[in-house]
């Protein structure tokens, strides 16, 4: 038996030890085939908290995306490789520019519309971006950073856009009234009018059919910089090719083949296209097996979400501990909105076991988990399961674990030397797969340490049983997770320590029902100052999910012999404290 492989026992039926490769070089040969396949069936609906909607088809998204294509190919002239930036949440815009950009060879950087603009010109400035897709109410912040970054194009789209006329009026109309949209001062393209001038450059490609294209992508090519943390707490451009993003999408398609009938499922996407979970599940797998993809632009307050259960019978979904934890309290949530509902996918974070049992009572729709990262594409393992009449049924054990690798995939746990562990003993989790990136953005010394002799080094903690069913235990970095969002201590204590009156801080992660973890600062101080007054101080820096939601005072923060922060002998007393 290979100690190195692990995927012999508890796989379902038509499961193999390799995923079956799909015939494409890149992502924009699969979703042209999904729109061949698919056509004029729905493919993306946007529901507005009123239960006003717009909806595209296949057909539509794959020759909007063609025409933005065609506009950074021929427009702006832009050369393969390019950085394009999409600050956008779940909308209708979303699908379009980002498969318009990887199509004309460009890169996408996803970019999280929750940033504060400093943290908004650290990502623009490291990626290189030349393009800035952004919706209009985040005017204020990119006009705030664009000068201080590489970016040449805004290009600028609005929640109203694809609307049906009538709506589009109404919904603009509110919107000046409410002041949501604010002037954004810098010179600009509407997304409509670079689609419009797409169309004619995709005509006269047509006409000249002879005339020099550019390469097309090949599985090698650069696709996306999906940023990250790691042990520095730093963020880094994690860079996934084609071929990453297409291995995960096979292994994806491997395991789910089972239970999902391609071109008539129904997902809710609420969690944001952004991060790489719904990047690759909800966008390019949602798409690829013809799923109808339900998008909420703003999950928050989920009394967001009703009209889009309400309107629409999903089958499946992906969701994060605080999302499966709450919806079953909201006051408007029934059970039967969930009847038609296989699965729900879990992510981003542990699902607590108290949640999973209840949301799989309250529902009966079961919960699979798996464990995945930014750097993986971003699935390495999973909770396998079949289907059971309209409901699924878990073929692997109960709740504690995240489960098998996928097809494809090996996984190691290795000591502090490097060396293998026993099944049952904890160590790092080491990754090996197709879905591996092929290294972090700009930065040799990271790679090096991430990968090394063809492994991917996670930071993670876990072990492997007998039977090869992975358990994460705890993680080797000390990144915090709130809500599926990563929350690195490093950046966070910076940002405290420019306040002129704290001495010395650092930052933790604790326990938190709502929420996985919470982030907790210990701070030192010059003189007197307020919670709420470093709350606030706080708050005009960092997104809000990386504002601590407590703080202690302490007249020292222990510190090891070289004076480094000892984040342990905090987190455990602030652990039992809660």
């Amino acid at each position: 038996m290979d100690s190195e492989r692990v995927w012999w026992a508890g796989y379902p039926a038509g499961v193999g030890r390799e995923a079956q490769p799909f015939p494409f070089d890149n992502l924009g040969q699969l979703v042209r085939k999904a729109a061949e396949r698919y056509g004029d069936r729905k493919a993306e609906t946007l529901v507005l908290p009123n239960g006003m909607e717009a909806s595209l088809s296949f057909k539509e998204i794959d020759q909007f995306s063609e025409a933005f294509a065609a506009y950074l190919r021929h427009g702006l002239r832009l050369e393969v490789g390019t950085r394009v930036a999409i600050l956008l949440p779940n909308c209708l815009a979303f699908p379009i520019c980002a498969f318009g950009a990887l199509k004309a060879g460009c890169v996408v950087v996803n970019t999280n519309p929750l940033y504060t603009p400093r943290e908004l010109e650290l990502q623009l400035q490291d990626s290189g971006a030349e393009v800035l897709v952004v919706l209009d109410h985040f005017g204020d912040k990119v006009a705030a950073v664009v000068s201080k970054t590489a970016v040449k194009t805004i290009v600028v789209t609005g929640i109203a856009d694809f609307f049906p006329l009538l709506s589009r009026i109404l919904i603009k109309a509110k919107l000046k009234l409410s002041g949501a949209v604010p002037a954004l001062g810098l010179p600009f393209t509407r997304l409509s009018h670079a689609l419009h001038q797409g169309a004619l450059y995709r005509a006269k490609e047509h006409l000249l059919p002879d005339s020099i294209q550019p390469p097309a992508p090949g599985r090698d090519s650069l696709a996306l910089l999906q940023y990250t943390g790691g042990t520095t707490g730093t963020s880094k451009g994690a860079m996934l090719s084609h071929g990453n993003l297409l291995a995960n999408l096979e292994q994806i398609a491997e395991i789910t083949k089972v239970y999902l009938t391609y071109g008539e499922e129904t997902v809710l996407t609420v969690l944001p296209m952004y991060h790489v979970i719904a990047f690759t599940i909800n966008l390019f797998f949602a798409f690829h097996s013809g799923s109808h993809s339900i998008l909420v632009p703003n999950p928050r307050p989920l009394k967001n979400l009703r009209a889009a259960f309400k309107n629409h019978e999903m089958t499946w979904m992906t969701a994060v501990n605080t999302l499966l934890k709450a919806l079953p309290d909201e006051a408007w949530f029934r059970p039967e909105m969930t009847r038609r509902m296989l699965g729900a996918f879990a992510g981003g974070m542990r699902t607590h076991p108290a949640v999973l049992q209840r949301w799989e009572e309250v529902t009966g729709c079961l919960v699979i988990e798996g464990f995945g990262l930014s750097e993986t594409s971003p699935l390495v393992t999973y909770n396998a399961a079949v289907r059971d009449g309209s409901r699924l049924r878990r073929t692997m054990r109960q709740v504690g674990g995240v489960g098998l690798p996928l097809p494809g995939t090996d996984l190691r746990i290795v000591d502090e030397a490097g060396q293998a562990v026993q099944p049952g003993e904890h160590g790092e989790i080491l990754v090996r797969g197709p879905q591996v990136m092929q290294g972090y953005w700009n930065q040799p010394g990271e790679t090096a340490r991430a990968l090394q002799d063809g492994w991917l080094r996670t930071g993670d903690i876990g072990c492997l049983d007998a039977e090869g069913y992975l358990d994460i235990t705890d993680r080797k970095k000390d990144m915090i997770i709130v809500s599926g969002f990563n929350v690195f201590p490093n950046e966070v204590e910076a940002c405290i320590a420019l306040h002129p009156d704290v001495a010395d801080v650092a930052v933790v992660g604790i326990p938190s029902e709502d929420t996985g973890e919470a982030v907790r600062a210990f701070v030192v101080l010059h003189k007197e100052l307020s919670v709420e007054e470093i709350r606030a101080h706080c708050r005009g820096l960092l997104a809000n999910y990386k504002v601590p939601t407590s703080f202690r005072f302490l007249a020292e923060i222990p510190k090891n012999a070289v004076g480094k922060a000892l984040r342990r002998e905090l987190r455990l007393p602030a652990a039992s404290e809660g």
